[in-house]
């Protein structure tokens, strides 16, 4: 992330996803906290993003936007639950993302097999860069 923004709207992102199911499991607000002060956002900043609109900026990295997808689809997984809205809206965001369907849904596939619903992030990269052949 190069500026300010861009952590507040990838934040602001990952808050509007976190609450696509109707509710905000503790976990989930535990793991965007977490990823906020990583991103050095102050938690009175943090907790003004639940206020806020969705920002509508486009990542132009692809390596950041393939960062982006698997923090939301870690979000995805950390209450526990996996809604049948979160499935859809993931989906949704990946495209909108420009991200290939196929990859995500290889992607998704891994994370929901694995016990602790990490994958190794060369698995992650390699699998977007196998798309582009």
């Amino acid at each position: 992330m190069n500026t300010h923004q861009e952590k507040i709207n990838l934040l602001a992102e990952m808050i509007a996803f976190s609450i696509v199911d109707g509710r905000l499991h503790e976990r989930e607000y535990q793991f965007l906290y977490l990823v906020a002060c990583e991103l050095k956002i102050e938690k009175e900043e943090f907790n003004d993003l639940f206020h806020r609109e969705l920002p509508t900026n486009v990542i132009k990295s692809e390596v950041q936007r393939i960062q982006q997808f698997y923090r939301l689809a870690l979000l995805m997984y950390i209450d526990g639950e996996l809604h049948e809205k979160e499935e859809i809206a993931i989906k949704q965001i990946a495209i909108n993302m420009g991200l290939n369907p196929a990859a995500t849904k290889r992607i998704l596939d891994l994370i929901k097999c694995s016990p602790n619903r990490i994958i190794n992030p060369k698995e992650l990269f390699d699998t977007f860069k196998e798309q582009h052949n």
